[in-house]
C-alpha cells in the first residue's frame, strides 16, 4: 500500500509538471546558455509601502512582492525591446514544508508553488489580483501537490529511479520553470558584523542551468531587500531591472491611492 501510495503521489506531481509546460508563454530574455559569469544587484524598498498596498488590495505581503517582480519584468522587457505582451513566465516559489523547530529528522524539506507571472497584463492592480488568485489556488492544493512539488518526488521514487532518472532531469529546470522567486527569512533582530550593525542584507539565489535571472527577497529592519543574480552575458542591464522593481512599488502605491 505504501509503494502504491508513493507511486500515485509521484504520478500526480509528474502529471501536473507536464501540464505546466503546455501553452508556455515565456520570453527569450529569461533563457540563457551559461556563460560561466555572474552579475549581481540589489534594491531596497520600504516595507510600510508594501503593507499599504496589501491593506488596500487584500492578500499577503508575499503576493505583493511577487506582483512587483511581474511588473518589473514587464518594464524591463519593454525597455530592452524584447516586448512583454502575451508573456506569462512560470515562476517557481519555494515553500518549506517543515518548521525548523519541529524538524525531525533535521534538514531541509522543501516543496514549491508554480505560478504564471502576469507580465503581459498592463494593469498593476490586475497583475496583483492574478498573482493573489494563483497563490490562493496553490495554497488550497497544499505544498505536496502540483507542478511546484517536483522536489518532493525524491520522497516517492525508489532508489533505482534516482539512479536512472537523475542524469536526465539534472538540466531540466528550464523546462520546468522560467524564473526563481524565493523568499529568504532573516531574524527580526538587527544583525551585527565585527561589532557594527548591518543596515542592508541582500539574499542571493542560485541560478539554474538555462536561466538568465533569479530573484531572492528578504525583509530586514523595516525594508524589503531584493537580491538579483543573473548571467552576466545574457543580462548586462541587471541594474535596470533593479530600478524597475522600485518603480513598480511606486506604481502600485499610486494605483492604490483614492
Amino acid at each position: 500500500r505504501g509503494a502504491l501510495s508513493d507511486a500515485g503521489r509521484a504520478l500526480d506531481i509528474g502529471a501536473a509538471a507536464a501540464l505546466s509546460t503546455l501553452d508556455v508563454r515565456s520570453s527569450p530574455a529569461l533563457t540563457a546558455a551559461s556563460s560561466g559569469t555572474r552579475r549581481t544587484a540589489g534594491v531596497a524598498v520600504d516595507l510600510d509601502d508594501v503593507h499599504h498596498v496589501r491593506k488596500s488590495t487584500g492578500g499577503t505581503v508575499n503576493d505583493v512582492l511577487i506582483a512587483v517582480v511581474a511588473g518589473a519584468l514587464r518594464r524591463w522587457l519593454d525597455e530592452r525591446g524584447d516586448g512583454s505582451e502575451g508573456v506569462a513566465p512560470r515562476a517557481l516559489i519555494p515553500v518549506s514544508k517543515r518548521r525548523p523547530r519541529t524538524a525531525h529528522p533535521q534538514g531541509n524539506r522543501l516543496s514549491g508553488y508554480l505560478i504564471r507571472l502576469p507580465v503581459g497584463d498592463p494593469d498593476p492592480l490586475s497583475r496583483l489580483g492574478a498573482v493573489r488568485a494563483a497563490m490562493d489556488r496553490n495554497k488550497d492544493a497544499g505544498p505536496g501537490r502540483g507542478a511546484g512539488a517536483v522536489a518532493l518526488l525524491a520522497d516517492h521514487v525508489p532508489a533505482l529511479g534516482h539512479r536512472l532518472g537523475g542524469p536526465l532531469v539534472s538540466g531540466a529546470a528550464r523546462l520546468w520553470f522560467d524564473i526563481l522567486v524565493t523568499s529568504v527569512p532573516l531574524p527580526s533582530l538587527g544583525l551585527r558584523l565585527g561589532g557594527h550593525p548591518l543596515t542592508e542584507v541582500y539574499p542571493l539565489a542560485p541560478l539554474a542551468r538555462g536561466h538568465a535571472l533569479a530573484v531572492a527577497v528578504s525583509t530586514y529592519r523595516g525594508r524589503v531587500h531584493y537580491g538579483l543574480v543573473a548571467d552576466a552575458k545574457a543580462v548586462p542591464d541587471l541594474d535596470r531591472f533593479a530600478r524597475a522593481l522600485a518603480e513598480e512599488v511606486e506604481t502600485l502605491l499610486t494605483a492604490c491611492r483614492p
